[in-house]
């Protein structure tokens, strides 16, 4: 099928036929969408709260109704879709993982670039909250380059490695296919492990498939999506939690909303942010205690750890030295977060240097 933008022209048409927003009338059709299912934590709460906070506090303060077109688990955007979907104004608003934009956002992975960082997604919310702040590039290339506007910063839990095989060691993960997305394939190809590019909706079948051992992931994940049953060992190796991925509106649809609409979803929107947060921080605990009465959960030493972190020590001065001759502020982004991990009680297992 031909497409465009990303997008199956058929899907397209169909989607693009319904109205926005119905001019001058109280009711506001918004289309919503992820090319993640609501097992995944993040757009499970862009369902269950994000939806349901702004469909009520804007009929509970205005005249105005919302109405919800819903696009869960890729049913109008996949993945990798969503930013050139919301751009285009195939979905109003859209979800998802900066991960699958290495080229339109390649410094909204700023935390990746610096594995090993906080674990409580929290803790790792307010780094974030704290770059994005001083970097305000960060925020207005949304609005300046894919005519969307960033609703919400949306953090993960931490990743670890949940595989087919059982590890202790760095050396024990040579030569075996390890599934991540994006830029934290780096960490495994820096510590001499197989990197295989990869997205959720097909690891189930990839790991059954044998097409790789193994996935860089959270926990929740492992639980929700059954990755259990194809990788029955998940090893809290720590990698960090990442706050990489977003909440968009489209542009036009934004100019088109009622300003006390507007002011109610930014405030749902913040709300929903610290929300994701919270959930994933109660979650985690939870979904490691489900695993190990599944499978076995390990917990690698600190040694492994520092190891491993040590490994990488190359690649977080050698990307910003890439990203800021290309006119980023890497070199300033990175720093910053360092900074503002460390402030907020963090300790490196290695401390990357960045010049």
């Amino acid at each position: 099928m031909k497409r465009t933008a990303g997008i199956p022209l058929l899907v397209a048409a169909l989607v693009t036929a319904i109205p926005v927003v119905a001019a001058q009338a109280a009711n506001i059709r918004l289309r919503i969408a992820t090319g993640h299912p609501p097992a995944v934590v993040y757009a499970g709460q862009m369902k269950d709260y994000f939806q349901v906070e702004l469909k009520k506090r804007v009929e509970a303060k205005t005249k105005h109704k919302i109405e919800w077109v819903e696009g869960y688990g890729g049913s109008i955007v996949k993945v990798y879709e969503t930013l050139g979907g919301v751009r285009d104004g195939i979905v109003d608003i859209g979800g998802f993982c900066f991960c699958f934009e290495p080229a339109n956002l390649p410094m909204h992975a700023f935390q990746v670039m610096l594995p090993f960082g906080p674990v409580d997604p929290i803790d790792s919310l307010r780094v974030a909250q704290n770059v994005y702040s001083k970097v305000p590039y960060l925020t207005n290339v949304f609005e300046e380059k894919f005519n969307q506007k960033l609703l919400a910063r949306i953090t993960d839990s931490s990743y670890n490695l949940g595989t087919n095989f059982e590890w202790k060691s760095l050396s024990d993960l040579k030569g075996r296919r390890i599934a991540g997305a994006g830029l934290n394939l780096n960490w495994l190809k820096y510590a001499g492990v197989t990197p295989v590019q990869s997205s959720l909706p097909e690891a189930y079948t990839s790991m059954q498939t044998r097409v790789y051992d193994g996935w860089i992931m959270f926990p929740s994940a492992w639980v929700n999506l059954k990755l259990h049953e194809v990788g029955p060992y998940y090893t809290q190796i720590g990698f960090g939690t990442i706050v990489w991925h977003g909440l968009t509106v489209n542009l036009n649809t934004w100019k088109r909303l009622p300003k006390e609409v507007q002011a109610i979803m930014l405030e749902t929107a913040k709300d929903f942010e610290e929300q994701v947060g919270k959930v994933n921080r109660a979650r985690y605990q939870k979904d490691i205690e489900t695993l190990r009465g599944l499978i076995k959960v390990n917990d690698i030493s600190p040694t492994v750890r520092a190891d491993w972190a040590r490994a990488l020590k190359d690649w977080p001065p050698a990307i910003a030295k890439e990203l800021d001759a290309k006119g980023l502020p890497a070199s300033q982004i990175l720093k910053l977060t360092l900074e503002a991990a460390e402030k907020n009680g963090h300790k490196w297992p290695y401390r990357y240097e960045i010049k």
